[in-house]
């Protein structure tokens, strides 16, 4: 039986990584890099090939969904963890056992217009989102098929 695709948000903030950068990106790909939350890690390793993404851009005036992206290589170890130099760094993070990683991302498409959080709060069929939650601060979260569906319907199709 095969597997159904499974449907993700990414947050970034487009000062630091934009829709634009990743459309721009060799290959129009990326590494997801830095994720230091748990349950953001463990949504990752949950991650397959052909799973699509909302590209969110937090910190942004206003923040708003912004386009999609797929994701083109499952879970692996996240460098950073253990470079030294880096912002990312992990000092308890073992290389035989690495506390962190990151999957590959794909630019799919840019939305004509960005899909602000106050419009997304007026849909009936987002009240659960989890991007819509109160207190909820994950940068890689679930959305469920009907979700999508209606995030899709108000980008045009």
């Amino acid at each position: 039986m095969p597997e159904t695709k499974r449907y993700w948000l990414m947050k970034s903030e487009p000062k630091v990584f934009s829709i634009d950068d990743l459309r721009n990106a060799p290959r129009q790909t990326t590494c997801w890099d830095g994720v230091r939350n748990y349950q953001a890690r463990n949504y990752m390793r949950a991650m397959k090939i052909g799973d699509q993404v909302l590209f969110y851009h937090s910190n942004a005036d206003p923040p708003a969904i912004v386009g999609i992206a797929e994701v083109v290589r499952t879970a692996y170890p996240d460098p950073t963890q253990f470079d030294k130099t880096d912002k990312h760094y992990d000092p308890a993070s073992d290389p035989a056992k690495p506390r962190w990683d990151m999957v590959d991302i794909r630019f799919v498409r840019k939305f004509p217009a960005p899909l602000p959080l106050d419009l997304l709060r007026r849909q009936p069929g987002l009240r659960g989102m989890e991007l819509l939650r109160k207190g909820s601060r994950l940068s890689v979260q679930p959305v469920r098929p009907s979700e999508w569906a209606i995030i899709l319907k108000l980008a045009g199709g």
